[in-house]
């Protein structure tokens, strides 16, 4: 621990004024990389987040040091805590596609949270350090997810004449190390037979020919057709 806070930890007039304007700037400094790159919650939400969450820890504090009350100061944390995941979950969307979007952000809500706790229990340390290293996730780490390679995805359109049909054909998936990351079925019949049919999305991080893949499939009993989209 740093020594020079030591006379800044308590709940002075002095203390809780720097408190909070540490928790107003940390929330403005992340914020407002959120609000570059067009995030749903922007510098507004993130200082209102440290701030409350600041508050709630000064509150704490105060009540068990300023007025002596029976009062668990971890229990008020938690209830931030708890508030947080709600709000975060705000930010989280499932787009159309089946991709979620805004976990990122939430979690930066989410941490913000945490060190305004920091910050306003007088853990200055924690609460500087903290918003560094969220800085550096939410900055450089952006533009290393870039370069990170992704196995790609491939789509697959099946026929088939019965269900067991597609389960020979999801075991086998599985069996070549290729993951199903999205199954979409529907049915058709006509006068004589039953006839199923079935997009599926696949992901497979071994250097697939997927050509060869779906003609393997093709082949299996009980398929009609598996073409390569």
């Amino acid at each position: 621990m740093l020594h020079i806070f030591d006379s800044i930890r308590g709940i002075s007039f002095a203390a809780v004024l720097i408190k909070l304007l540490l928790a107003f700037a940390i929330g403005t400094i992340i914020g407002l990389e959120r609000s570059y790159h067009n995030k749903p919650a922007g510098f507004r939400t993130h200082i209102l987040v440290v701030l409350g969450a600041s508050i709630a820890s000064l509150t704490g504090i105060y009540l068990y040091v300023g007025l002596n009350l029976p009062t668990d100061v971890s229990r008020i944390a938690a209830g931030v805590v708890t508030g947080l995941g709600f709000i975060g979950a705000g930010t989280i969307i499932v787009t159309r596609k089946l991709k979620v979007k805004g976990l990122t952000t939430a979690a930066g809500l989410w941490t913000s949270g945490l060190i305004g706790l920091a910050v306003g229990s007088g853990f200055y340390e924690g609460g500087i350090l903290g918003t560094l290293m969220v800085i550096l996730v939410e900055t450089y780490f952006n533009s290393l997810r870039s370069k990170i390679r992704h196995a790609p995805e491939f789509e697959i359109a099946l026929s088939y004449y019965h269900r067991e049909d597609l389960d020979r054909v999801m075991r086998y998936c599985k069996d070549h190390s290729t993951v199903i990351t999205d199954l979409r079925i529907t049915g058709s019949k006509d006068s004589q037979t039953a006839m199923y049919n079935a997009l599926i999305t696949l992901k497979s991080d071994n250097d697939l020919d997927q050509e060869e893949f779906a003609s393997q499939i093709e082949h299996m009993s009980g398929i009609i057709s598996a073409q390569l989209i």
